[in-house]
């Protein structure tokens, strides 16, 4: 494992090596998350492509941090780490609440960025109503409380199949996070609006939703790719709001043929 201490918090990632004329992809991961959950495009990626992943503070083996933070703060952690891994002109692949931290890091260090994959997310996501009742939920009663809700969001129903043990694991997954790490990701993804910042996204960007996505559907996937100059705009097929879960192999050939179809030659020392 390796960790990296940033903006004063310790950060847990992962690089993989690739080709150096090949740029790096970053992959951030959705809320209530750790990076685990890309293992399975990782594994189609591996060797084509340089790859970081990264736990945002809050998740996984990363440090809480000192909430309240903003996804401006989740920003600045990932330039911290990729300053410290010297890495410039990354494909930067986010994954819903990965997704703001994304645009935000465009907007702050665009030098960072050289292509956007904006994945089940959006300029904006949700009211500040619908994430203060889950706050105060979270808070009162811990991450239990509000699981098998999420689950209706993240996933189709065949794949919150009784007899798929994968589903019990992603469940895990989520009621093992932080609740404090949890509520302040919250509130950041609450108070984060990108949707005047994403008509001056001057980089090559696909966005893609699975088409049973609960928590940021396709057609709010669709205007965010919409207010984006030349965006792409994909649909993956039979799958919620994790695509890289329940259907890896439709998101690596989308990632993939985005990469290689677009001038996206990396740096990465």
């Amino acid at each position: 494992m390796q960790f990296a201490r940033v903006n004063d918090v310790t950060i847990h990632y992962q690089v993989i090596g690739g080709p150096a004329d090949k740029p790096v992809i970053v992959f951030a991961n959705s809320l209530g998350t750790d990076f685990r959950i890309w293992r399975d495009v990782i594994v189609r990626l591996a060797g084509e492509f340089p790859i970081i992943l990264y736990d945002k503070r809050g998740h996984g083996l990363s440090d809480i941090g000192k909430p309240p933070y903003s996804i401006e703060d989740h920003a600045a952690d990932l330039a911290g780490l990729l300053d410290l891994l010297n890495v410039r002109n990354a494909v930067i692949c986010g994954l819903s609440v990965g997704g703001l931290i994304a645009q935000a890091i465009y907007r702050r260090r665009p030098e960072l960025v050289k292509a956007l994959i904006l994945c089940d997310t959006a300029s904006k996501i949700g009211s500040a109503d619908m994430w203060n009742a889950r706050i105060a939920a979270v808070e009162e009663h811990g991450i239990a409380i509000i699981v098998d809700a999420v689950m209706e969001k993240w996933f189709t129903p065949a794949f919150r199949s009784p007899e798929n043990i994968a589903f019990r694991g992603y469940r895990n997954m989520l009621a093992r996070q932080p609740n404090e790490g949890y509520a302040a990701t919250c509130a950041s993804i609450r108070d984060a609006d990108y949707t005047e910042a994403a008509a001056r996204i001057a980089v090559p960007t696909l966005c893609i939703v699975g088409d049973q996505d609960g928590s940021t559907p396709p057609d709010l996937v669709r205007k965010t790719a919409e207010l984006i100059p030349g965006a792409r705009f994909e649909v993956i097929e039979d799958a919620g709001h994790i695509p890289c879960v329940e259907q890896p192999e439709a998101l690596s050939d989308l990632i993939r043929n985005f990469i290689n179809t677009t001038n996206t030659v990396g740096e990465a020392q």
